[in-house]
């Protein structure tokens, strides 16, 4: 297959490796120090268990001219998704599939301003990746990659998720993904959002009552918002799932965390966001949500000012 993949960064480079293997992958980002590096030594991936691999793929920033392809993948911030996607346009033909594997949920209304949605796959990873220096990315961890249909329609899904799996990233065909996507969501909307706004370790969020008291109403509130929609989740057995993410990482610092402290823009509108725009349209209150988007704002508009 002739795949793009939309974002260089952590994930992006990660996948774009792997799925070169055996495919003929295309990397996109607008960093010209990324591209250049990735042109002249590849991706580097050092593996969980010490080995490392280096795969050689293409890499550019502007892709006027190119043919369109039969994937991409999009993996950049959710804010750059649709400005990505407009840039490289070129490469978007009838027969193309735009894959989300992002964080959070509602990715697949931007995709479907580009394609049909029987040409739309969201989906979720296991997998994560953390960027060492342009080009080089640590595998932190694996697992299966869920994707699904947004129309039903099975599509080349099959094929695709075949495909993806050959390469090494175990994936299936899931038939209700949007609830694979909140099962993701719990955590991030939750225990990661609040490292954010305390700009604290996520062992901290487990330990303190005060923030753990936040924590747990999140959590039962988003399960709440999910159930609404029929999803069917178990509130304390979702509480307590997050409370061992916490448990287990107790030095661990989020991207969120990291965007906070560096005073860059985050993905909240994409994530805890979500969770509110699900809110308002099937009318279960998700009040601690609605603070805590509002408080992440403020965070980013006192950065900006400083």
């Amino acid at each position: 297959m002739r795949i793009a993949v939309l974002g260089g960064g952590a994930m992006g480079a990660l996948f774009g490796g792997y799925l070169s293997r055996e495919n003929d992958v295309i990397l996109v980002d607008v960093s010209a120090a990324l591209v250049e590096k990735v042109r002249a030594d590849g991706v580097t991936v050092r593996e969980p268990d010490g080995g490392e691999a280096v795969y050689q793929v293409q890499a550019m920033s502007q892709t006027s001219g190119q043919a369109p392809v039969d994937l991409m993948i999009v993996f950049v911030k959710s804010m750059y998704s649709r400005s990505a996607l407009e840039q490289n346009r070129g490469m978007i033909g009838p027969d193309t599939y735009l894959m989300t594997l992002q964080n959070g949920s509602g990715h697949e209304q931007t995709l479907l301003e580009f394609v049909d949605e029987d040409h739309v796959i969201i989906g979720t990873t296991q997998h994560n990746s953390a960027v060492i220096e342009p080009g080089v990315v640590r595998h932190g961890g694996s697992g299966l990659t869920h994707i699904g249909s947004l129309s039903g329609a099975p599509g080349r899904l099959a094929e695709i998720a075949g495909n993806m799996t050959a390469c090494g990233l175990e994936t299936d065909c899931s038939a209700n993904i949007q609830k694979l996507i909140w099962e993701k969501l719990f955590t991030n909307v939750s225990a990661s959002v609040l490292t954010a706004v305390l700009q604290v370790p996520l062992g901290f969020i487990a330990e303190d009552p005060s923030a753990w008291g936040v924590c747990e109403r999140l959590v039962r509130e988003a399960v709440d918002v999910a159930n609404a929609d029929g999803m069917g989740f178990d509130p304390q057995q979702k509480v307590d799932e997050v409370r061992q993410v916490c448990l287990n990482s107790p030095q661990g610092l989020t991207s969120i965390y990291a965007d906070i402290r560096d005073g860059r823009k985050s993905e909240v509108d994409t994530i805890s966001g979500s969770v509110v725009r699900a809110s308002r349209r099937n009318g279960t209150p998700a009040p601690t949500h609605e603070a805590v988007v509002a408080l992440v704002k403020a965070l980013e508009a006192k950065a900006a000012k400083q």
